[in-house]
């Protein structure tokens, strides 16, 4: 998932723009080889950070282990005991599972400054940029240019006194080197490894050591399970860019903020003073004349009392973003499996409901496949699959003379489409042509089923990050081998990355979720041309980024019944109307159980849902959610995934909800096996 940020990129672009304004630009843009010249040892990571020092100068990374979190410090200069490997005996820091806490810490030591702890709320192609003059107003954002991919990383190269800076943008594999106009200079191709992806630039063009121009360093994946820090030398670098390389840098030697604080007493220091006035420009969740009156948003949505600065006391059943978002439990768990999960999927037993099961995907290389759980959240099997995203179910499917259940996933291992049988008691098996090929370079990423109630036919949707979509029809040979055909190929959405899917067969959509920006609503059928209806957006007010996981809980009509969306940055869920124009219902967020023994959802993943009567435990429907960090009872987090079994009773049921009868617009005896057509 991710992934750059806006507020992560804006403050370097705003350095690039305050620079004085000459260009070192060449006629044309060069195209160059960059070595990765030292690896660490594997560590989960997405960001880095430089620290400039003669005697030690520091690579600096997160840590986004579920167990380890955190971020560590290595010494740029290490000999290398082979050409991938630096040294680990790294400083560590490690932070417990998120609490939403921006942590100040003091270098070299790596010592945690806690006066400094400020708690806080919890991609595509464009570059973009802010003013950093000190003002309390919302910021007014501009776009500086395109890439030519999706943007992985920003760094700044400060060039010497006079001159203009560059911009270096990560893009997967490729690093673009641009001037202040975003002119493209050259671009630097990352070698040495297969599969690169980088994220998290940051440059040291101080000289060391080991690296005399400089270096740059960034977070990296590629194949043979590397997962860590990258660097790479800087060296002759800049003359082939026709670049002036400035080595002297020193970002200490930049000049100091004015002695005069526009943050004064008089604002009760929370807040700017106007010179020459007595005028006061309170900071976020301050107000009053002299700034000294605690304001929360929206009042803490009538939900709570404003106990601080935006910091809301929340009624009993409320929680979120300004006490906005209704809070309910998990009844169970899933058992801890896999070490990065992302998708679940419900499959109703034909025998009883009770004997249904939760299959759920583990994306990552180790212990990659699909799980399957019962309805306590026991874990019954696992299969290997080749690092599955997505999962879906098919039902009655006909292979050859069989009819037959089927888990479809897509498979990001080699960008193939994997399909199991379910047998009879909820057991995954493999299938003649259960693995399908897509076509050269591209790589699967999201997926989802749909069976047209026009043909009677089976397709599967595939995306990769692009938004770019295909659709196949799901067929096989008279001896029951499965089969594909390429029947569609579209842009979904406003072509910004995308993953999660779900299809409304009696109404013949597909709902997408783009993960920056909206979620959307396409004709399902593969003949179709119309545009895509943006159902809800993110800055609505509502909906917050990222939209990831969708789903659909079938109604007793093809009007009723409701679409679930999470939102991976709040760590909720959106409830929209099924029908049109799908209203708006409420957000809901699963916080830890009263006992202590199930954790809070956090950074929220896939999401699948039925209003099936699942047995006592879920006798109005079952929400099944991805939750990021499996944290344990009694402290500490696993380093493997667990997934959240949540009654749709105590989501609809739940107030305001309940007084709406929104439960009686659920098909509780829903078949997904018959027939529709």
């Amino acid at each position: 998932m991710g992934y750059y940020h806006y507020d992560e990129v804006f403050p370097q672009l705003a350095t690039l723009l305050v620079v004085a304004a000459q260009s070192w630009r060449v006629s044309a843009a060069v195209e160059l080889q960059l070595n990765v010249s030292a690896l660490t040892t594997t560590v989960e990571s997405d960001w880095t950070g430089v620290y400039y020092s003669d005697a030690a100068p520091l690579l600096l990374g997160n840590d986004g282990g579920t167990s380890t979190g955190g971020f560590h410090a290595w010494n740029l200069d290490d000999e290398t005991p082979s050409p991938w490997l630096i040294p680990l005996s790294p400083a560590g820091l490690s932070c417990s599972p998120p609490h939403s806490i921006l942590r100040a810490f003091s270098l070299p030591e790596l010592t945690e400054a806690e006066s400094a702890q400020i708690k806080v709320l919890d991609d595509d192609k464009g570059v973009y940029f802010f003013d950093l003059a000190e003002s309390v107003d919302s910021p007014q954002i501009s776009k500086l240019g395109e890439a030519e991919d999706d943007v992985t990383g920003l760094a700044v190269y400060a060039s010497s006194r006079g001159s203009a800076d560059y911009l270096f943008v990560a893009q997967e594999s490729v690093i673009g080197v641009y001037d202040q106009s975003f002119e493209l200079v050259g671009t630097l191709a990352l070698v040495g490894l297969e599969d690169i992806e980088i994220q998290g630039l940051s440059i040291y063009q101080a000289p060391t050591e080991k690296y005399a121009e400089g270096a740059v360093v960034y977070a990296i994946e590629a194949d043979g399970d590397v997962a860590g820090f990258g660097v790479s030398s800087l060296e002759n670098v800049f003359e082939q860019l026709g670049i002036a390389s400035n080595t002297a840098h020193d970002p200490r030697g930049q000049d100091h903020c004015a002695s005069l604080s526009p943050i004064c007493k008089q604002c009760s220091g929370n807040g700017f003073c106007s010179k020459g006035s007595d005028v006061c420009a309170c900071f976020a969740g301050f107000a009053g004349s002299t700034c000294d009156q605690f304001q929360c948003t929206d009042n803490c949505s009538g939900h709570g009392e404003c106990v601080g600065a935006n910091e809301c006391a929340c009624d009993a059943g409320w929680g979120g973003l300004h006490c906005s978002f209704i809070v309910v439990e998990a009844t169970y768990e899933t058992e801890a499996n896999g070490g990065d999960g992302d998708d679940p999927a419900i499959w109703i037993s034909p025998e009883a409901p009770e004997k249904s099961r939760i299959i759920t995907t583990t994306k990552s290389t180790a212990g990659a496949g699909l799980g399957v759980f019962d309805l306590t959240g026991k874990l019954l099997q696992t299969i290997y699959a080749g690092e599955p995203n997505n999962v879906d179910v098919i039902y009655n499917f006909q292979a050859g003379e069989r009819t037959i259940d089927l888990a479809f996933a897509a498979c990001r291992a080699d960008d193939t489409l994997c399909l199991f049988e379910i047998i009879s008691n909820g057991t995954l098996t493999e299938i003649p042509g259960g693995i399908q090929p897509t076509v050269d370079d591209y790589s699967v990423y999201g997926s989802c089923v749909y069976r047209s109630r026009t043909t009677g036919k089976q397709y599967l949707f595939v995306n990769e990050k692009s938004a770019r979509y295909f659709q196949y029809e799901l067929s096989s040979t008279a001896n029951g081998t499965l089969e594909t055909t390429l029947v569609r190929d579209f842009v979904g959405g406003s072509g910004g990355q995308v993953e999660g899917c779900v299809t409304d067969e009696d109404n013949g959509w597909i709902f997408l979720g783009e993960e920056p920006s909206a979620l959307w609503r396409y004709d399902a059928e593969p003949d179709s041309e119309e545009p895509g209806v943006r159902v809800a957006y993110v800055g609505d007010g509502l909906l917050n980024a990222d939209v990831e996981g969708v789903t659909l809980v079938p109604g007793k009509t093809a009007d009723e019944g409701f679409v679930l969306v999470s939102t991976q940055g709040v760590s909720a869920y959106n409830i929209y109307r099924r029908a049109a124009p799908h209203a708006y219902v409420g957000t809901f967020t699963i916080a830890r159980s009263a006992d202590g023994q199930i954790d809070a959802v956090s950074n929220t993943d896939g999401i699948a849902a039925v209003g099936n009567a699942l047995g006592p435990d879920f006798p109005h429907g079952l929400v099944v959610v991805h939750d990021d960090s499996n944290e344990l009872p009694g402290g500490g987090t696993s380093d493997e995934s667990s997934f959240k079994l949540v009654s749709l009773e105590s989501i609809l049921g739940a107030e305001p909800l309940a007084s709406l009868g929104l439960l009686d617009e659920v098909d509780a005896e829903w078949d997904p096996r018959a027939e529709r057509v």
